[in-house]
């Protein structure tokens, strides 16, 4: 664990092995945060980042049997039939994708239109993949036309019922869509988002120029999956290829994050942040102090979350370390050895310069996040016809987006403008940009790199802390307000010099 911080240290927490005997597969945990917090404070809340490892999931993780149950929604709206390019890339990613089932996988495919059915097999129920099923359901794609309207919540009600009775433990949905939920009051998104959360996770992908990247985000933020999109039809297979693959080398079903607050504290939140942004719901929100946060289905992966606890410092004693909340893993069923568990600590103290520190990987994070308020609030202006605004907005999402290294982001930024100065945010909104640039932008928005630049992040040792010098934090820019590296001479976000701070 970092208490002052991120050492950037591997915690695989791998059991050693030897002989060539098999590995069980394991689960590392790594705890990253500021742990000075103000005891004058109204209102203090310790914030922390941890690093989720699986290991040696390519045994299997000890599953017998199909791990995969597959569904693919496949929109059939009469948009998909303009231009037929869309739906004819839908037939040949939904068959790239059936013919890496490997056998024994259930699975069926969905027709989505204003509602839901299954294409194959024939009835509502769910196939073992083999040479033949697979071959019928590629000609039952082929034969899919367009017609009707969009209701994203009975796909996903279909798929859920559907995936209910499948023996496999991980459930997923591969969603497409070339369109707006326009038919939502026919089966509500929220309500279908509250019945299938837990249940499945759900990858989305959009296509052509009329959806709606904030709807796709809902679904997989809910859902635990990701929102993507093609831009040119004919990269659609390919992708599908891509995730399949992925999907596969998943075999652990869920992990349990579980965090117990000590007496005075509370956990207020715990939200994935990469590689993609995902809501997390404790199970029992209204039981006990523990809260216990459910991910889905992990490969040989590294995944991060960011913890937000709030404390009270009233009758705390200050200058040492007191343990706020201890943090833990658990693998439902025992085939994954979990990591041991870590505390989160907190030092109160009435040093000013020492408690105006913050965490460098919590500020990576919540920078990633107002990139995400800045192509949102780009893409609404720009929906209402204020393009200086969208310009703007999208100056400052170039700039947030090089200041952590969003490359992806800031490729599909100079889609949309040209831009004279990244660091300071300078673009001009490029001629003739359409919405569904904008579209794309949010789902790239999603996708968080991982961390800030190594160099950026060397521990530092207690007594440098104390001394009051930089190290793997940050400090606030006093030109823009902004966190930036406590190490740096000037302001990545706005180029302020900083050469005057103590």
């Amino acid at each position: 664990m970092n208490t002052g911080a991120p050492a950037n240290r591997d915690a695989q927490g791998m059991p050693a092995t030897g002989g060539g005997a098999a590995r069980r597969a394991s689960a590392g945990l790594d705890l990253s945060q500021w742990k000075y917090l103000s005891g004058e404070a109204r209102e203090p809340q310790m914030h922390a980042i941890l690093t989720v490892r699986a290991d040696g999931t390519e045994n299997g993780g000890g599953a017998a049997g199909p791990v995969l149950a597959q569904v693919l929604a496949v929109d059939c709206s009469s948009s998909m039939a303009y231009p037929q390019e869309k739906l004819r890339a839908a037939h040949q990613a939904a068959v790239a994708a059936l013919r890496l089932l490997p056998d024994g996988t259930p699975f069926a495919v969905v027709r989505g239109a204003h509602s839901a059915s299954v294409v194959y097999p024939e009835t509502e129920t769910m196939v073992r993949a083999d040479p033949r099923h697979r071959a019928e359901a590629e000609r039952a794609v082929h034969r899919l036309i367009a017609g009707g309207g969009t209701c994203i919540g009975s796909w996903l009600d279909l798929s859920r019922r559907l995936l209910a009775e499948a023996d496999a433990p991980i459930g997923h949905v591969l969603l497409l869509t070339d369109g707006r939920n326009e038919h939502d009051r026919l089966m509500p998104l929220a309500d279908v988002l509250e019945a299938c959360a837990g249940r499945f996770v759900c990858d989305a992908w959009g296509i052509g120029d009329g959806w709606d990247g904030r709807e796709l985000l809902r679904v997989t933020s809910r859902l635990h999956g990701r929102a993507s999109s093609v831009q040119e039809e004919a990269a659609l297979a390919r992708e599908y290829e891509h995730l399949m693959r992925r999907l596969l080398a998943k075999s652990i079903p869920e992990l349990v994050i579980s965090v117990t607050p000590m007496a005075g504290a509370e956990v207020r939140y715990l939200k994935q942040v990469f590689p993609t942004e995902v809501e997390l719901d404790p199970l029992d929100p209204g039981g006990e102090a523990t809260r216990r946060f459910v991910t889905r289905a992990w490969g040989d992966e590294t995944r991060r979350y960011q913890l937000c606890l709030s404390a009270d410092p009233a009758g705390r004693p200050r200058g040492e370390d007191l343990q706020l909340a201890v943090v833990s893993l658990d693998v439902p069923g025992g085939e994954v050895e979990p990591a041991p568990p870590l505390p989160c600590l907190v030092h109160w103290t009435d040093d000013e310069a020492l408690s105006g520190y913050s965490d460098i990987h919590v500020e990576h994070f919540e920078q990633h996040q107002r990139l995400g308020e800045a192509v949102a609030a780009a893409t609404d202006a720009h929906r209402d016809g204020e393009r200086d605004l969208a310009q703007q907005h999208l100056g400052t999402a170039v700039r947030l987006a090089h200041a952590v290294g969003a490359d992806q982001s800031l490729g599909r930024l100079e889609r949309l403008v040209e831009i004279d100065d990244p660091a300071a945010g300078r673009v001009r909104l490029r001629p003739g940009v359409a919405a569904v640039d904008f579209e794309h932008l949010i789902t790239a928005s999603s996708h968080s790199t991982y961390g800030p630049a190594s160099g950026a992040a060397d521990a530092m040792t207690p007594a440098s802390l104390l001394a009051g010098g930089p190290g793997a934090a940050t400090v606030r820019c006093a030109a823009c307000d902004g966190r930036v590296p406590a190490a740096a001479r000037f302001c990545p976000l706005c180029g302020h010099g900083l050469s005057g701070r103590p």
